[in-house]
C-alpha cells in the first residue's frame, strides 16, 4: 500500500533579511516556481493548499531588538503546525515547500504535538549547508530566524519563537542529527559542546549518501519517527547557486537525491520540507527543474507500491546494570545519552491521556526508554561500526547530472566505492568507455554517451534500511554583521 504525498506550500520570506534596501528576498516564489514544473503532477500528489505569511516588513528593526518579524514568524508557525498535522492525521505524507529555514518553526511544533500524543519523542534530520545555530549565548545579537532556526527549535532564544504553547525545545539536543554542514562552519564547536550529532559533508561523502541516511536512523532509534528538513544550499553553489547564501564546499544533486531517498525509505519518517531556493537567482527555471527531478526521484521510496504506510514506533527499552541509584541505565556503548529524570516517559502499562490518537496504530504506542551514553569522537563526529550496515534493494532514485541534466537510470543501483556514492570513471558510451564530462565536484552521476543519445546504465548503493528499521537536520548562521561578499546573506 502506498503512502500518498499531501504537498503544502509555505511561501515565507519573513525568516531573511532584505538582499537590499528596497526589495525583499524571493524564497517565497520558490513554491511556485517548482510546481510550474509538474512537481505535484509527477509525485501523484494531493494539492494540500497554502498558509499564506504575513507582509515582509522589517519597519524600524535594528540590531538588538530579537528576531526581525518574530511576532508574524510565531503566528505563521501555529498556523503551519495546524495544517501539517491535519495531513498526518490523514495518514498522508507532508512536503511542505518553503520558503525560508523559518518554517522549521512551524514543522517543529506540529513534530511535538504528534510526539506528546503519542507519548514519545520525535526526532529531526537536517540537511543544511549551515548550522543556523546562532543564539544569544553565542552571538552579539540575533535577527533573521533562517539563520536562528537550529537553536530555536532546541529550545534557544526568546521564548515567544522558542517556546510555543509553552513547549520547549520542540527537538531535544540528542534527537537531532545534522547533515551537509560545511567542515569550517562558524558554530560547529558549540554542536559539538551541546551533543547534537553532526557529519559535516567531507564525512557525508567520505561514507557515502546513503551509508550516512541509514546511519542518521540509527542516532534516532530512541525516539517514535523524524521530520526530514533539507535547505537547498547544502548543495555546492557550482550546481545550485540560486540561494540566499551560497557557500562552497556543498554535496551533489546525485548524493541529494541519494540521501533524501535513504532518509524516506521507512515508514518512521513523518515527512520533509524544502526551503531556500530563491527563484529570483533562476530566470531561465533550470534550478528548479533540478530540483523537482532530483525531489521526484528521491521521494520515490514514499510511493513505491510497496511503501508501508506511516509507523510510529517507540524503542525497546536496553537492559543495562543497576547503579547506586537504583535506576536501570543502558550500557555506555548505547549510541544516545540517558536524559535527565524530567524526560523519562511513563512505563508502557499506565495510560497517556493526550487525546485520540491519529490512527489505530497509534493507540498502541509504547513510550520510549532512551538508551544510555554514547561516545563522540574528537571531531564531533560519531564513527559507524563498518559492517553493521545491512544492504537493501535499491529504491530506484535516478541519479542527476549536474551539468547536463537528469537521466534516466533503468538499470538500478550499486554499491559505492569507498570514497563516495557514484563511481565517476567509468562512463560508458555505445563504443565502450568514454572520458567523463566536466565536473567540478568530482562526483557526478550518470552521464548522456554521446551522439546516440544512449544513457549509461550505471548502479548505485542502496538507499538506506529496511522499513522494518528504527527510526530515525543544519544551515550556517551568517556573521553578526552583514557579509559584504553576500549581500543576501541570511542576517537580517
Amino acid at each position: 500500500m502506498m503512502r500518498r504525498i499531501a504537498v503544502l506550500d509555505a511561501p515565507t520570506n519573513l525568516g531573511l533579511r532584505p538582499p537590499t534596501s528596497t526589495s525583499v528576498p524571493g524564497c517565497a516564489k520558490a513554491p511556485g516556481a517548482l510546481r510550474d514544473h509538474d512537481l505535484l503532477a509527477r509525485l501523484r500528489a494531493r494539492d494540500a493548499g497554502c498558509v499564506t505569511p504575513a507582509r515582509y516588513d522589517p519597519g524600524d528593526w535594528r540590531p538588538g531588538d530579537g528576531v526581525c518579524h518574530a511576532r508574524e514568524i510565531a503566528d505563521y508557525s501555529l498556523a503551519l503546525a495546524e495544517r501539517i498535522g491535519s495531513i498526518i492525521d490523514r495518514g498522508e505524507f507532508p512536503v511542505v515547500l518553503g520558503g525560508d529555514c523559518s518554517v522549521l518553526l512551524g514543522s517543529a511544533l506540529a513534530m511535538h504535538r504528534l510526539g506528546e500524543a503519542v507519548g514519545g519523542r520525535i526526532g529531526l534530520v537536517f540537511v543544511d549547508g549551515h548550522s543556523d545555530f546562532r543564539h544569544p549565548g553565542n552571538a552579539s545579537y540575533v535577527g533573521a530566524a533562517a539563520g536562528e532556526d537550529l537553536a530555536l527549535v532546541t529550545g534557544r532564544g526568546q521564548a515567544d519563537l522558542a517556546a510555543l504553547e509553552g513547549r520547549r525545545p520542540y527537538f531535544r539536543d540528542i534527537d537531532v542529527v545534522v547533515l551537509g554542514i560545511r567542515a569550517q562552519d562558524e558554530y560547529r564547536l558549540d554542536l559539538q559542546a551541546a551533543g547534537i550529532t553532526t557529519r559535516p559533508v567531507p564525512a557525508l561523502r567520505a561514507e557515502g549518501a546513503a551509508r550516512t541516511a541509514q546511519w542518521a536512523h540509527e542516532q534516532l532509534a530512541d525516539c517514535a519517527g523524524y521530520w526530514v528538513h533539507i535547505d537547498v544550499d547544502v548543495l555546492d553553489p557550482a550546481v545550485m547557486p540560486a540561494v540566499d547564501a551560497p557557500d562552497p564546499g556543498g554535496i551533489a544533486f546525485a548524493e541529494l537525491e541519494i540521501l533524501l531517498a535513504g532518509l524516506v525509505d521507512t515508514p518512521h519518517c513523518l515527512g520533509v520540507e524544502l526551503t531556500v531556493f530563491d527563484p529570483d537567482y533562476d530566470p531561465d527555471g533550470s534550478y528548479a527543474a533540478e530540483i523537482v527531478n532530483t525531489v521526484v526521484a528521491g521521494l520515490a521510496p514514499v510511493t513505491a507500491p510497496e511503501a508501508v504506510p506511516p509507523r510510529l514506533l517507540s524503542a525497546r527499552p536496553t537492559p543495562g546494570p543497576r547503579r547506586g541509584n537504583g535506576r536501570t541505565t543502558a550500557p555506555t556503548s548505547s549510541p544516545r545519552p540517558t536524559p535527565d529524570d524530567r524526560s523519562q516517559y511513563a512505563p508502557a502499562d499506565l495510560p497517556v491521556d493526550t487525546g485520540p490518537p491519529a490512527n489505530a496504530e497509534l493507540a498502541s504506542l509504547r513510550p520510549v526508554e532512551p538508551g544510555g551514553l554514547r561516545s563522540v569522537e574528537p571531531s564531533g563526529v560519531r564513527s559507524v561500526e563498518p559492517g553493521g550496515l545491512r544492504p537493501v534493494e535499491p529504491a530506484g532514485a535516478r541519479l542527476v547530472e549536474q551539468l547536463g541534466g537528469p537521466t534516466a537510470d533503468p538499470s538500478g543501483l550499486r554499491s559505492a566505492e569507498p570514497t563516495g556514492d557514484v563511481d565517476v570513471a567509468d562512463r560508458l558510451s555505445p563504443g565502450g568507455l568514454a572520458p567523463a564530462k566536466s565536473d567540478p565536484l568530482g562526483i557526478l552521476g550518470p552521464v548522456h554517451s554521446g551522439a546516440a543519445g544512449v544513457t549509461a546504465a550505471v548502479e548505485r548503493e542502496p538507499v538506506g534500511p529496511p522499513a522494518s528499521a528504527g527510526p530515525g537536520l543544519l544551515r550556517r548562521p551568517p556573521p553578526t554583521a552583514p557579509d559584504a561578499d553576500h549581500p543576501n546573506a541570511d542576517t537580517a
